[in-house]
């Protein structure tokens, strides 16, 4: 690999040898690696310690473990050199770390569902061992978003795979081709707004996520002069996937373990609270000509928590993620305009579930990005008098 160039602002450029910078994080990323093996660390806790409740390992560790470990770890704000980033990127390690989730995600799923058909487990049992099931499920939807931006036909293809066992193929399609280019408006369903709860998010997002990308299929389909019922249809495809997944596993360990894989299933609301932290209440402004300003950095919230960061492959520099789509994720940017979440997306899932402790933590901190003009935000139509008497018409 050539040596890359570093130019300074005082004096000529020289020569920076990758050989010489180092990813702090390099080895740190296959951590991420624990999500996908926790079916096999919950059993093996329970067999060695007779504890049942580390059937619930999955949820204990996301929701209990990872935003204490955030807190004493801490941040890391410090960016790879410019001169690095094309050589960073071109590192196979990295894409391995994620290439390896999915074979250990669906070694995971298949032993799952032999324990479910086993007898051995008592019905609370196996509703933890769903539970954790849903977590490596939804999980592994960040695994795809890391993958399906990429122009490879295979990662793209894996992708798909990494989201059939939560029925959400769908996110593929409106992700990409959809939030991409509406986030941070009214018009986007995965972007929250100021006023609105997690809990009246989730329908909304759910609902216009399977509209949105059907809508968006229906009109590429329609470009080629086909209907949208076709097997060319990407939503059907990967819907047909999921259906052949779940058909294979109860075939092969009976319907016993049906309702668990439903429970699993349910692993795709990781996925939508993700969603509801990370634009909460931003707004891109209109411009004279009625369409929106392009996303800037200050149109995500971002987080530098080590632990977080890690197991989720850098999702939470996600200004950098909007500004840079296909850029991978050990090569994603701190910005410093973007607005910073108090800790990070492990602690803040757990505090968007409360919705009067989301709004005394955050509503301060969206109407400080603002300067004290809530009319800049993008506010919950519903809720937008009593958001005007609260917080005043502007600063």
């Amino acid at each position: 690999m050539e040596a890359a160039t570093h130019s300074h602002d005082h004096g000529p450029a020289i020569e920076l040898n990758p050989a010489t910078w180092r990813d702090g994080k390099r080895y740190a990323w296959l951590f991420g690696l624990v999500i996908p093996f926790a079916p096999f660390i919950a059993w093996a806790s329970v067999e060695l310690t007779g504890f049942d409740f580390f059937w619930f390992f999955g949820p204990l560790l996301v929701f209990v473990a990872f935003p204490i470990l955030d807190i004493v770890i801490g941040m890391d704000a410090t960016n790879p050199p410019d001169s690095v980033l094309k050589w960073l990127e071109q590192d196979r390690y990295y894409r391995w770390c994620t290439y390896l989730f999915i074979p250990v995600q669906y070694a995971g799923l298949v032993f799952a569902c032999w324990l479910w058909s086993s007898g051995d487990l008592s019905t609370l049992e196996s509703i933890g061992l769903a539970l954790t099931m849903g977590v490596v499920g939804g999980i592994a939807i960040n695994t795809a978003h890391e993958l399906g931006h990429k122009r490879d036909g295979t990662e793209r293809w894996l992708s798909r795979v990494a989201l059939a066992q939560t029925g959400y193929g769908h996110f593929f399609i409106e992700h990409n081709r959809g939030h991409h280019v509406r986030v941070a408006t009214p018009e986007d369903p995965a972007s929250s707004r100021l006023g609105e709860s997690f809990w009246a998010f989730l329908p909304r997002t759910v609902k216009g996520s399977i509209t949105s990308a059907w809508g968006i299929e229906a009109a590429r389909l329609d470009r080629m002069g086909k209907s949208p019922w076709t097997l060319r249809n990407d939503i059907l495809g990967a819907w047909a996937m999921t259906v052949v997944l779940f058909a294979a596993l109860v075939a092969v360990f009976g319907l016993v373990i049906l309702p668990y894989l439903l429970i699993q299933a349910l692993g795709f609301i990781l996925l939508e609270v993700v969603n509801y932290l990370e634009h909460y209440g931003l707004l891109r402004q209109k411009r004279e000509d009625g369409r929106y300003e392009r996303c800037l950095p200050e149109h995500s919230w971002n987080s530098n928590n080590v632990a977080s960061n890690v197991l989720l492959y850098h999702l939470q520099r996600h200004s950098d993620h909007h500004a840079n789509p296909t850029r991978r994720y050990q090569a994603l940017r701190h910005v410093d305009e973007a607005p910073q979440l108090p800790t990070g997306y492990a602690g803040m899932i757990v505090l968007a579930w409360f919705p009067p402790l989301w709004r005394r933590v955050m509503d301060p901190r969206l109407l400080e990005h603002y300067g004290g003009d809530v009319t800049r935000a993008n506010v919950q139509p519903r809720k937008l008098g009593r958001v005007l008497s609260r917080y005043g018409a502007g600063a």
